[in-house]
């Protein structure tokens, strides 16, 4: 009998992407509300991506196997 096909996390796929090294990148929260009471520079940093934690790192990998 053969081996059955891990499912990839449909969910965590639209949110998370893979580097080329193996780690991931996610949008921060908080990027949504209240833009105007926040610093300009941390405004700026909630845009860009950040590398997920290692624990989390763990989670993705179950989550999606097959990488992105």
């Amino acid at each position: 009998m053969p081996k059955q096909k891990l499912k990839t996390h449909k969910a965590t796929a639209k949110r998370v992407r893979a580097t080329g090294t193996g780690k991931f990148m996610h949008m921060k929260a908080a990027r949504t509300k209240y833009r105007r009471k926040k610093d300009p520079t941390r405004n700026r940093s909630l845009s860009q991506p950040s590398v997920m934690s290692k624990g989390d790192s763990l989670k993705m990998k179950k989550l999606l196997p097959y990488g992105i």
